[in-house]
């Protein structure tokens, strides 16, 4: 009996852990804080032992560990270490799934969406990231089945799929559930093989041999992203060089004079070609990846139709 008075009631556990009484009686029925004696009257009583094992009840608890993986824990078939790392891995991905609910609960409020308009993005943000990737494949494989020009369209978007990462930002997050939008409707996508890639579009210089107006148009598009990269814009003195040469080489390839007739037919074709829309599609691509932009895949007809509107300097001299 003598050690009887080394013994702690609940009260005593209570007092020294700030476990209410309530709780430490609950672990006690459970098993999971088995008493270490009992008094005459039935009184629980616990040793130094038991109020270490309560400790750690009381942080595993507080780390949402469940009670069935603790008492494998107390019974020695677990480890602490083992434990904390399945739940840090857990935790982890809670916290992804907080991050994109709060994103896109700012991005309904910023947006003021409707209810049909909320439930859609909350669909398209509850995807893993295993349904993403048939999502976008099979807006690529659609594509590919339509015709050969479209195949050659399919095949430079594989160059870019848009990858939602697991804890995206609120901009690449707003992203995919526009990239989703656009890559589900039917309409987008016959734009997207008729737009995006003028090189395989025989009707973008009509009266023209496709191989000549692949070539002509190859020929534009490089020398755009060249001087995008120099951060040439279209309106300054320094684009002139550049239309200088493209006009030229249409003149040449088509047999037509380079003046100002041609020019102005240039310009009215890359204006009909350009697809806001499309560009749009690789601009979200692109916040959706967290890219720089890249120069030869942004389309090239709106910076050189502007370009080529701008007025021709007046000549010098006498």
């Amino acid at each position: 009996m003598n050690g009887a008075k080394h013994l702690h009631s609940i009260g005593d556990l209570s007092a020294l852990t700030g476990v209410p009484v309530r709780t430490i009686r609950f672990y006690s029925d459970t098993g999971l804080l088995p008493p270490t004696d009992r008094t005459p009257a039935g009184y629980r009583r616990y040793g130094a032992a038991a109020l270490g094992r309560l400790h750690l009840i009381g942080v595993l608890r507080d780390l949402d560990v469940g009670l069935t993986t603790i008492r494998r824990v107390l019974d020695g078939d677990l480890s602490v270490a083992g434990v904390a790392a399945a739940h840090a891995d857990a935790t982890a991905l809670r916290i992804r799934t907080l991050r994109m609910r709060q994103s896109l609960l700012r991005l309904v409020a910023r947006r003021g969406l409707g209810p049909e308009e909320t439930v859609l993005m909350h669909r398209l943000t509850r995807l893993t990231s295993g349904e993403r990737k048939a999502l976008v494949g099979d807006f690529v494989s659609g594509l590919a089945s339509e015709n050969p020009g479209s195949r050659d369209a399919a095949a430079v978007l594989r160059t870019a799929l848009p990858v939602l990462p697991d804890d995206p930002s609120e901009a690449q997050l707003a992203a995919w559930t526009e990239l989703a939008g656009l890559m589900a409707d039917d309409g987008f996508r016959a734009r997207m093989v008729r737009a995006p890639f003028p090189p395989v579009d025989a009707d973008a210089l009509p009266g023209v041999a496709p191989g000549t107006a692949a070539a002509l148009l190859a020929f534009v598009r490089e020398a755009v992203a060249d001087a995008r990269r120099a951060g040439v814009e279209p309106d300054s003195a320094a684009a002139r060089p550049v239309v200088d040469s493209v006009v030229e080489r249409f003149a040449a390839a088509l047999g037509r004079p380079a003046g100002p007739e041609l020019r102005r037919w240039m310009a009215s074709r890359f204006e009909a070609a350009h697809d806001p829309l499309v560009e749009r599609y690789w601009r979200l691509v692109w916040t959706v990846n967290d890219w720089r932009i890249v120069d030869g895949h942004l389309p090239f007809q709106p910076w050189m139709a502007e370009a080529l509107a701008r007025p021709e300097p007046e000549p010098t001299g006498r």
